[in-house]
């Protein structure tokens, strides 16, 4: 048949057979999960679609992200969460028992499974051989309720894995070298396939670590094969009854080869503030480092952990840093606090963090002003870390322990050069304890939903204008982060009250963004944000539209518009539109007056998009690229409004 394994689990799913590729194709979902950063939105708009219960074979709602519970407000959201999981037919994983993309991977990810999550990591589960994919909360909430999800059927590139990792480089460190190769943007509608005698060398959690980054190159997701390492790792989570081995035909076809040799790879780090920063960490040595975070939903599995364990035994870390350390999983803690590894830590002079997202979202552990951190998360934008001015890079495990004892960016190939690599066995059984975990109740119809003062509605949009008469409310440079337009830490406990969380739009490049457009709005003036490259990096929260939306914004003019992002101004009703020509950037400034007429027939009709600029007197050519579903969703105000029409 000569397909690839991208091929075999998306056409095993296609809605139509047949599909070409570039094409929009609907695929059943087999799995969903959210967080509670997300999934509370999510959760509301799957009632407010009328749902009676969901429909996918697992559906899994996390509380990962807001444990700290500054205020009622987490609290609040956190019971609503689980009375909607008990009504209808949700498993609820409550605070403590890690985080979600670990979590499932352990004990629900399934080789062949579509997973649909809404957190752009979801591709984890692609180091199981699924076809695992971050998207907004409102596509997660149609596919629990038997919706289709849809995406571009993708190009495929291949990374050809030959050798074998030398003693301390890691698979964080394959990924950075994958992320110089092809860096954080123009890989959209793309899926990474990963194949080659490597690939038997590395565990899942290994290759688990590099599909979760793989999130940072703008693909659609990553995915290995499923061989004897996944049953092995099944095996030992009790599951091995959904193991399916899956490969690539031996003359299956990609758009791209990359041929990758793990012998050759040093020790890499990302570097501030951009994921794609990369840089071997021999060139970056000596760098004075205040900070050093272990953990994450990248690195925080029980391999991680044991190393940590074994290379900071009988060592202390350096006077002046600060060490934590954080779990995956609940799993993951209480096996090496029953082995002694969590002892060996602690004596280090460690902080041991709770097993949740925690500092890599920045609510919790921000850094010294100033201050230089190292972690081993996956993302590094400027302020993500809680701190403003922090300078954060980006290592694995082995750069970690290796820094936080010297106190600088240290190689881990010079440090332990005199120390034999230890080699952690995986566990041929991992403890199982799922009491965390709470069932739904089978009789829905008793089942009362909590809804604190916290708790909102979704907002309502109207349906797209003919004509849009606005003014540009805030022009922005290229790789604007999903962060950068909503923020996270403190912030994300208003995640389920926008008009409150509207507030802090743009917060960080213009503090003053939401009280003008909120202005604008109630003036009857539309809204409009001019951005350069790479608009809507980085993280799948779907606020990053829904706030906008609710302060009037009825269009984005970039350069180029990431997908998750480009999809969730879709859904919102946000018209995403392209400059034809990158220079007509320069030719929009900030408070300028736009116009736009006959919108409805050049939607529909695919047709160039007219923007006249009032205030420079010039025309500005736009590109609107949607299907034919995106049409209708776009025409009728969002996928809250053309779901409901449709049901």
């Amino acid at each position: 048949m000569c397909r690839n394994i991208v091929q075999k689990i998306l056409d095993a799913h296609l809605e139509e057979k047949n599909a070409r590729q570039g094409s929009e194709v609907g695929i059943r979902i087999d799995q969903t999960l959210t967080q509670d950063a997300t999934g509370t939105m999510t959760y509301l708009q799957f009632e407010a679609l009328g749902f009676k219960r969901v429909k996918t074979e697992v559906s899994v709602s996390y509380i990962d992200h807001n444990t700290i519970q500054e205020g009622f407000e987490n609290a609040d959201d956190h019971r609503y969460l689980e009375s909607i999981a008990r009504k209808y037919g949700i498993l609820f994983s409550k605070a403590g028992n890690g985080i979600c993309h670990q979590v499932h991977l352990e004990r629900f990810g399934c080789p062949g499974k579509t997973l649909l999550g809404s957190d752009s990591h979801t591709p984890t589960g692609g180091g199981m051989g699924m076809i695992a994919i971050g998207a907004g909360g409102l596509d997660v909430a149609v596919a629990m309720g038997g919706g289709l999800f849809y995406l571009t059927y993708p190009k495929v590139i291949k990374i050809e894995l030959v050798g074998k990792l030398r003693p301390w480089v890691a698979a964080k460190d394959i990924v950075l070298a994958i992320l110089e190769i092809l860096s954080t943007k123009g890989n959209v509608g793309t899926v990474i396939e990963f194949d080659g005698e490597g690939v038997a060398t590395l565990s899942v959690p290994q290759r688990a670590t590099i599909t979760n980054m793989g999130a940072e190159l703008g693909v659609t997701t990553s995915v290995f094969p499923s061989d004897n390492n996944t049953l092995a790792f099944l095996k030992a989570q009790g599951r091995s009854e959904c193991f399916r081995a899956i490969s690539a035909d031996p003359d299956a076809n990609y758009d791209r080869v990359i041929t990758l040799d793990l012998s050759m790879l040093s020790p890499r780090a990302a570097s501030p503030h951009s994921p794609g920063n990369v840089k071997v960490v021999s060139e970056l040595a000596n760098i004075p480092v205040d900070q050093v975070l272990i953990g994450s939903c990248t690195n925080a599995s029980y391999a991680d952990l044991m190393l940590v364990a074994h290379l900071l035994k009988n060592r202390t870390i350096a006077p002046h840093i600060s060490l934590g350390v954080s779990c995956g999983s609940r799993q993951v803690l209480q096996m090496i606090a029953r082995n002694g590894a969590l002892a060996d830590i602690i004596a280090s002079g460690a902080r041991i963090l709770e097993n949740s997202c925690g500092f890599c979202i920045g609510n919790s552990m921000a850094p010294e002003a100033s201050g230089v951190s190292v972690r081993t998360s996956n993302r590094n934008f400027e302020g993500r870390s809680g701190t403003t001015d922090a300078k954060v890079y980006l290592v694995s495990p082995e750069t970690a322990v290796a820094t936080s004892v010297t106190g600088f960016l240290t190689d881990p190939t010079q440090f332990f050069s005199n120390q034999k690599y230890p080699e952690i066995d995986l566990p041929e059984n991992y403890l199982i304890d799922d009491s965390m975990i709470l069932k739904p109740e089978p009789d829905s119809e008793k089942t009362i939903i909590i809804r604190g003062a916290n708790i909102g509605a979704p907002p309502k949009n109207d349906p797209c204008a003919d004509v849009i008469t606005g003014v540009v409310a805030i022009k922005v440079g290229d790789k604007i982060t999903t962060d950068h337009i909503m923020p996270a830490g403190n912030r994300l406990k208003y995640r389920s009250n926008i008009a409150k969380y509207a507030e802090y739009v743009f917060e960080r490049q213009d503090p003053e963004f939401a009280k003008r457009a909120m202005l604008n709005k109630q003036k009857g003036i539309a809204n409009i944000i001019i951005a350069g490259e790479s608009y809507g990096q980085g993280s799948s929260r779907e606020h990053a539209a829904i706030c906008p939306m609710f302060l009037g914004v009825k269009m984005v003019i970039a350069k180029s518009i990431e997908r998750i992002h480009h999809d969730n101004l879709i859904n919102f009703g946000i018209i995403p539109a392209i400059f034809m020509n990158g220079q007509d950037y320069n030719k929009i400034g900030l408070n300028d007056n736009l116009e736009l007429n006959e919108i409805h027939k050049h939607i529909i009709d695919g047709e160039v998009l007219v923007c006249n600029n009032i205030s420079a007197k010039s025309k500005i050519n736009l590109i609107v690229n949607l299907s034919e579903r995106q049409r209708k969703i776009l025409l009728a105000g969002g996928l809250l409004n053309a779901t409901r029409n449709k049901i």
